[in-house]
């Protein structure tokens, strides 16, 4: 590895000062996991608190500092910020109508492309986030088994409707997750047990395609266990919930439980469906139609026209792209160069989960304080990344962005080494 030139450490002055005016006027300044009070942006001081432009595989903060991102909105920009062709059939649709009181053919149309698309689909129901199509997923199960039940892997994330957090959360009763059942991960005996043991009550088995929890390394399904998951629930006459929000056409167009070799009754996509225009979709089998119709389910911007023009537009570019095959490449390559830069640095660099949403920790000390650390270095030079969730890469990534990225790396592992040694 050739030694790079030193970098400046950014500097933050008109983030903070927005984020003291924010203070003011919004609780918590900035809410949510992308606030300083809570998610991945730890130590707070590294990270800037307000972007003001993005274009491809950059963003720009309010005070000018530009990021080679690898957080891609957390997952919605799967095309590169500002794509042409989205921002184009967007703009078309706009001119002709959006919002109004009937909807769109527009709707009709993707609801055919994902039909064709995706391969346990043969409907679509639109929504705005990933957590509509979770709860609409859990509420179509128990309207379809007429169960109460919904089984969940241990260290999970479906959203933030109460019934999918937990009890010892603010603002979550008792009754909100009184149904909840819990199993580990990749562990087909606790869940035949589990399924065993709550035999006619259990409505739903949900699960996303692999392990990509926060804190810990991501765990990918071990062989046969899809398959081992798909034979129980017909066993048992539960429904098969694949939480498909943030995996989503990363890794196979044809859904992720395609790509792990079954059919999910039940598939949640959004983040990558859009290319950042707002919307999700659940899609199902056709026993599920009906029980899906039967739902009271609904919201004011569901039926915007312009998100269902720029999803079909995402989704043809995807395709014509082969986007998961290039997400694997460009993942392998960057994984590959950041592990190769820090044992450089003789430090040990840990990359799980799926090239395309690949997790990083640094393994030399347990407290985590020194990824944290060698993240804040990074962030710092202009390259976005976070301290414990997994990342998300674009389309329109390049072999010299991911040049610039190991560069930066190894710059920081450098820094982070010598004040360790």
């Amino acid at each position: 590895m050739t030694t790079t030139p030193a970098t400046t450490p950014y500097t933050y002055t008109k983030s903070f000062e927005a984020f003291d005016r924010a203070a003011k006027v919004i609780p918590a300044g900035v809410p949510g996991h992308l606030g300083p009070s809570e998610g991945c942006f730890i130590p707070n001081g590294a990270f800037p608190r307000f972007s003001s432009r993005a274009e491809g595989s950059r963003f720009w903060d309010v005070d000018g500092n530009e990021y080679l991102d690898y957080m891609c909105a957390y997952g919605p920009n799967v095309l590169g910020y500002a794509d042409p062709d989205v921002d184009a059939a967007a703009a078309a649709q706009a001119k002709i109508e959006d919002v109004v009181t009937l909807p769109s053919t527009v709707m009709v149309d993707l609801a055919e492309l994902l039909v064709d698309t995706v391969a346990s689909a043969d409907w679509a129901f639109f929504a705005k986030n990933g957590g509509d199509t979770t709860t609409l997923a859990m509420m179509t199960a128990r309207a379809h088994t007429r169960r109460k039940k919904i089984v969940f892997v241990k260290g999970y994330y479906h959203g933030v409707a109460p019934w999918t957090q937990k009890l010892d959360y603010p603002g979550v009763i008792e009754e909100d997750v009184a149904h909840n059942l819990y199993v580990p991960w990749n562990d087909l005996v606790a869940l035949e047990e589990m399924f065993v043991k709550h035999e006619g009550e259990i409505a739903a088995f949900i699960s996303t395609p692999y392990m990509h929890g926060n804190f810990i390394d991501n765990q990918l399904p071990a062989p046969g266990y899809w398959q081992g998951v798909r034979d129980l629930c017909d066993k048992h006459g539960i429904v098969l919930i694949m939480d498909d929000v943030r995996a989503g056409w990363r890794l196979d167009l044809a859904g992720s439980d395609h790509h792990y070799g079954i059919e999910a009754d039940l598939i949640c996509f959004c983040k990558a469906i859009g290319n950042g225009y707002n919307l999700s979709a659940l899609c199902g089998k056709d026993e599920f139609k009906e029980s899906v119709a039967s739902l009271t389910y609904t919201g004011s911007y569901w039926m915007s026209a312009v998100p269902f023009a720029a999803s079909i537009a995402t989704i043809t570019k995807l395709k014509e792209l082969d986007a998961p095959a290039l997400f694997r490449r460009q993942g392998e390559k960057v994984t590959r160069g950041l592990v190769a830069a820090a044992a450089d640095h003789g430090l040990n660099l840990v990359a799980s989960g799926e090239p395309a949403l690949f997790y990083l920790r640094l393994a030399d000390d347990d407290s985590l304080l020194m990824h944290q650390e060698w993240v804040a270095e990074c962030v710092q030079r202009g390259l976005w990344i976070t301290s414990h969730h997994n990342h998300f890469l674009n389309a329109s990534l390049t072999d010299a962005d991911v040049d610039r990225t190991i560069e930066i790396a190894d710059e920081a592992f450098r820094i982070v080494s010598a004040r360790h040694s």
